[in-house]
């Protein structure tokens, strides 16, 4: 799959600050609705790697999904997060680190607000806000 619409602008720069970067409200992931609130940040854009900074309010699912053209891997840097990978449940506190495989269905809900970080490679934009 090699869709035009979900490849993203390279940062043009060697360094991002957090809080200059607009978060965006997601919509859906994967075409498939947001239950909650979830916003992302593009910290930085490679030519093969993607790093966002992600928060989702307590409450927020993140329905059963996959990616086809990439793989992730995420970070807790903060909060508690219910995560089903490849049908394993577990619970995702401080300092857990995850992966979604290529064509691996994947489930999530925040059990407490939650900041992350996900990596993405390739590089790809799986969601829409409202504004798309």
């Amino acid at each position: 799959m090699n869709d035009m619409s979900r490849m993203l602008e390279k940062t043009l720069g060697y360094y991002a600050q957090r809080d200059e970067i607009p978060a965006e409200k997601l919509d859906t992931v994967e075409g498939v609705k947001e239950q909650g609130h979830v916003e992302v940040r593009k910290m930085m854009v490679g030519d093969e790697i993607l790093m966002l900074h992600v928060y989702r309010k307590k409450g927020l699912i993140d329905p059963v999904h996959k990616h086809m053209d990439h793989e992730s891997m995420g970070y807790l840097i903060k909060g508690k997060l219910k995560l089903v990978i490849g049908g394993e449940e577990f619970i995702a506190t401080p300092g857990t680190a995850w992966m979604h495989p290529v064509g691996v269905e994947h489930f999530s809900e925040a059990l407490e607000d939650v900041e992350q970080l996900e990596i993405k490679s390739p590089p790809r934009k799986t969601w829409t806000t409202a504004e798309d």
